[in-house]
């Protein structure tokens, strides 16, 4: 492929209104303020339309990786914007790596793009769709997950022997919060940035009420020591009895 072609590729017209551009949303804590949450990836689907040949694809495109004995899709890599795309001879498609959902339907037309140069012209709609939003934050403060797996046995599960996070699933909206005693959060599932808006703004309030209150000494009052058992009686009592013993 030549580089007025790549050229092309990049400079690729795209028709679309993006939801958010960045890769960090702020989401209303139900407590009155807000708390920023930072989307860390987004996976999404797009189906061409029509079947590829995927040798020919691969010996055509750059940064292109192609193993059938180890998987049957091409791999591409974009670098603007940075994605990665697994690309089935069914014409399905598996894109990864965005932090926007604007990037992510900007990567699948540009794959769609370069396809369609190679000579494999996709149909009108891709059928784009977001399959999972991966987001992270810190809260701040470490939580109490003993307490919160025994409040919300329902919802949440908490194996220390397994895994270090306590694993809480919100019915609505339908996503996944992995919480660690230190007060990172992960969320996942969502399948649009207000699924994560308001999954943060249900679970907040939860993560508040279970906060780890750190006890410290107060000043002024000295700390109570443990007194110590009197030995020398104990030991006079015993030589007595040991001597009328030996009388008897």
């Amino acid at each position: 492929m030549s580089e007025q072609q790549q050229q092309q590729i990049v400079n690729a017209p795209s028709t679309h209104m993006p939801s958010l551009a960045g890769s960090v949303i702020e989401a209303s804590d139900g407590l009155g303020g807000t708390i920023l949450v930072r989307v860390q990836n987004i996976s999404s689907t797009a189906n061409l339309g029509v079947r590829l040949d995927l040798k020919q694809i691969a010996l055509r495109c750059r940064n292109t990786e192609f193993n059938p004995r180890r998987f049957a899709a091409v791999i591409m890599r974009l670098r603007e914007p940075r994605a990665t795309a697994l690309i089935f001879a069914s014409g399905k498609m598996c894109v990864t790596g965005t932090k926007s959902t604007h990037n992510s339907t900007l990567a699948s037309k540009r794959f769609a793009y370069i396809i369609e140069k190679v000579g494999f012209k996709p149909q009108q709609e891709i059928d784009f769709k977001v399959q999972n939003m991966v987001g992270t934050l810190d809260v701040g403060f470490p939580i109490r997950l003993e307490g919160l797996v025994y409040a919300h046995s329902t919802f949440a599960s908490y194996e220390p022997e397994l895994f270090p996070g306590l694993i809480y699933r919100l019915v609505s909206p339908r996503v996944v919060f992995l919480i660690f005693v230190s007060g990172k959060v992960v969320i996942t599932g969502a399948r649009k940035e207000k699924d994560l808006t308001d999954a943060l703004t249900k679970m907040y309030p939860v993560l508040v009420e279970f906060r780890k209150q750190n006890i410290t000494p107060i000043p002024g009052i000295p700390t109570p020591a443990i007194a110590a058992a009197p030995t020398g009686g104990t030991s006079t009592q015993n030589g007595e009895t040991q001597r009328e013993m030996e009388e008897v």
